[in-house]
């Protein structure tokens, strides 16, 4: 597969599955969550509050590592394994980008004085798993 396919076939995973695993590292361990993701290309963005784990982690060590786009189908699923570095945004701009109904359930609004937005810039990503094919890693 040439980068261009390569691409297409990780952007369609990227619209298509939102729901994902996030680590960060906490002290030497990595530490593991399942959250909603919504991207801009590459970059991927999720909403959280700015009193949890996840932000004191991404302060002391901002490198992450998502896995996103396994379906549950078994093997030949082809998912996407991202390796990025997350800033923390307030900005209201970056929370008007990612506010939806879905986030509701967690934050009063899009101006809840907790909501904060992890943005995540990928340094590598790797198509796993397409239909038995070796991991294709994607030029970014």
């Amino acid at each position: 597969m040439n980068q261009e396919e390569l691409k297409q076939n990780a952007l369609k995973i990227l619209e298509e599955s939102h729901v994902g695993i996030l680590s960060t590292v906490k002290g030497d361990k990595p530490h593991s969550r399942y959250m909603t993701f919504f991207n801009d290309e590459f970059t991927l963005y999720t909403a959280t509050n700015k009193q949890t784990q996840k932000v004191d982690e991404l302060e002391a060590n901002p490198h992450a590592h998502i896995l996103l786009g396994y379906e549950g189908q078994g093997v030949g699923d082809a998912f996407l394994e991202i390796e990025g570095t997350m800033g923390v945004h307030d900005d209201q701009s970056m929370i008007d980008k990612v506010w939806n109904e879905h986030l509701e359930g967690w934050f009063s609004g899009p101006d809840d004085p907790n909501l904060v937005i992890l943005a995540i810039k990928p340094d590598r990503a790797r198509l796993i798993n397409k239909k038995g094919k070796e991991p294709q890693t994607l030029q970014l």
